[in-house]
């Protein structure tokens, strides 16, 4: 069916209209950090008089960016793969076997995306003092109470999004793979995985931008030492003033690995998403 030209006309209007949308936050976002901070807090001019590449610098002096980035980068990746892990054992026990519970284990893991997160706040704080106090182990405060966290938020969807993934994939294929000899975990590394690795790389993407932009829990659940950089931005705001330019500069330059990796994984994390929300 041919585009009519009223649609084609249609089309391009929302495009652009959508496109701007994106567009002008991003620029005044570069135009702002290369701009001294007088210029910032003045009129706004959507065209710098004076460009500078300070905030770059400064913008390391001013906070301690580097170890943000460390710790973010830690709590996230780990995050992530414990995630996937996780996720994959999971989805393929709901997508392949029958056993008493799956029906509610599904739906259970589904109502959990229903509830906002904010309400998870203080009964994971709880539970984190009081193992703490009969065990002894510190998670308030601690990278690894980060984990958990995020855990319990990336899991349920991306559980569900695997199990869909496996649905879409032919039991043939797992029963050709037994029959030469596999056991189940054999059918699954060996043939379910490589079949569904856009899946997988998905819900890798989406656990690790859950992980690396959080900021409530992160703030509350960590401290100084192992502050991440969601958290960590907040203080180019002090009580005297705020450096925007900073912030602006180190908004860029923190999202760089997000816009890199989501870049390279596009692809499969498109492909992942419909054929996992189709099921």
């Amino acid at each position: 069916m041919r585009d009519t030209k009223g649609f084609k006309i249609y089309r391009a209007v929302v495009l652009v209209v959508l496109g701007l949308f994106v567009l002008v936050p991003l620029y005044v976002m570069v135009t702002s950090s290369m701009k001294p901070l007088s210029d910032v807090q003045g009129a706004f001019t959507w065209w710098p008089s004076n460009l500078t590449l300070d905030p770059f610098v400064d913008m390391w002096r001013t906070v301690p960016l580097a170890r943000y980035f460390v710790n973010s980068t830690i709590v996230s990746v780990a995050a992530t793969v414990f995630s996937v892990m996780i996720a994959i054992l999971a989805a393929f026990a709901v997508s392949r076997f029958r056993f008493r519970g799956r029906t509610v284990f599904s739906t259970t893991v589904l109502s959990t995306q229903m509830f906002p997160g904010v309400l998870f706040l203080l009964p994971l704080f709880l539970i984190f003092v009081n193992i703490n106090n009969s065990t002894g182990l510190q998670l308030v405060g601690t990278r690894l109470g980060l984990i958990i966290t995020y855990l319990t938020f990336s899991l349920p969807f991306s559980i569900w999004m695997l199990a869909g993934y496996f649905d879409s994939i032919p039991r043939e294929l797992d029963e050709a793979a037994l029959v030469d000899g596999c056991g189940p975990m054999g059918a699954l590394w060996r043939v379910v995985l490589p079949a569904a690795r856009p899946g997988v790389i998905a819900v890798a993407i989406y656990s690790f931008m859950t992980a690396w932009g959080e900021v409530l829990f992160a703030s509350v659940m960590t401290t100084e030492a192992n502050r991440t950089l969601s958290v960590g931005l907040r203080q180019y705001s002090t009580q005297t003033n705020v450096y925007w330019n900073q912030i602006m500069a180190a908004a860029l330059v923190v999202s760089i690995p997000v816009v890199i990796g989501f870049l390279l994984a596009q692809r499969h994390f498109v492909a992942g998403v419909t054929a996992g929300a189709v099921k």
